[in-house]
């Protein structure tokens, strides 16, 4: 039996039982997190992937991204309000850089690894990382992904929504519902002691089902306490492999569902916008999302 060489070297850290337990809550080890990392160290020890302490977060942690989602959600609510034909997406950009100041908090995006804009607006072919432009008009029929994420007192929300733009194509909208249902199958398979690949295979499973494929080059990741954490978050996984899912881990849950082929390309001007190597139509719902001791809470949406 090997030990995987990416278990965490804090969990063989020792800690006396009766020391105060690393996760903050002032009560003793042996009557808090004790018996929880010995219960991550079997699974390491059977070589399966294993979260850090790190990646688990306290209840302040948690309290703290609850209210940086309300932000992020109310941004969310405020866009579907007022999307519509005829609109540039820099106007999504100013409502979110509007509530996100009146609401106290900072947009995530502005600025990461040099993006320029405060949210993600990306449409029809577009994968991901659609920049927000006065150039660029939104038409009836339409499909458009909103991505927002939010810092509020150093804690980070993050999820996406699909709009409709008037009358779509009933093929287009059903990509964006079948892309919610794999959301909502992968929510499913979030159970604690279980494994990322479990839920990633379920997401799969059902775009499969509805003849798509899944973007494998981009995917959820850990969030909470930064923008981007580990683990990665793929939906292209197998049953019983990738992370193991223990309470207290936060990340999102965000396939990309192509109509066509799986395949994508960068912008070469931009460097940022993702989309579809065949030129069909892409959709992406994400959430962020809470293991819990009996299954999971939704955090943003």
């Amino acid at each position: 039996m090997i030990t995987n060489p990416r278990i965490l070297t804090s969990l063989s850290k020792k800690i006396g039982r009766n020391d105060p337990c690393w996760c903050g809550s002032g009560r003793k080890y042996k009557s808090c997190h004790q018996a929880f990392d010995e219960r991550i160290a079997t699974y390491a020890r059977q070589g399966h992937i294993v979260p850090s302490r790190k990646l688990i977060k306290t209840e302040k942690d948690i309290e703290g991204i609850k209210k940086s989602a309300v932000i992020n959600m109310a941004i969310l609510d405020e866009v579907g309000e007022k999307i519509h034909a005829g609109m540039n997406t820099q106007e999504i950009d100013d409502i979110v850089t509007r509530i996100t100041a009146q609401m106290g908090g900072i947009p995530a995006d502005l600025g990461f690894e040099g993006y320029p804009k405060s949210v993600c607006t990306s449409i029809n072919n577009e994968v991901c990382h659609g920049i927000p432009s006065k150039n660029v008009i939104l038409k009836e029929g339409d499909i458009i992904n909103v991505d927002c994420s939010t810092i509020l007192h150093g804690y980070f929300s993050d999820s996406s929504r699909m709009y409709c733009i008037g009358e779509v194509r009933p093929e287009w909208k059903k990509l964006v519902d079948v892309t919610k249902e794999c959301v909502e199958k992968g929510l499913e398979q979030v159970k604690p002691w279980k494994f990322m690949g479990d839920m990633g295979d379920a997401v799969h499973q059902h775009a499969l089902k509805h003849g798509y494929s899944i973007v494998e080059e981009i995917g959820g990741h850990g969030c909470g306490n930064a923008f981007h954490e580990d683990p990665f978050v793929s939906y292209v996984s197998t049953p019983g492999t990738e992370m193991l899912m223990v309470p207290g881990m936060v990340f999102t849950i965000e396939p990309m569902v192509n109509m066509g082929v799986p395949d994508i390309y960068v912008d070469e001007h931009n460097g940022w916008t993702v989309y579809t190597a065949d030129g069909q139509a892409s959709a992406q719902w994400e959430v962020e999302v809470l293991v819990t001791e009996d299954g999971y809470e939704l955090l943003s949406w």
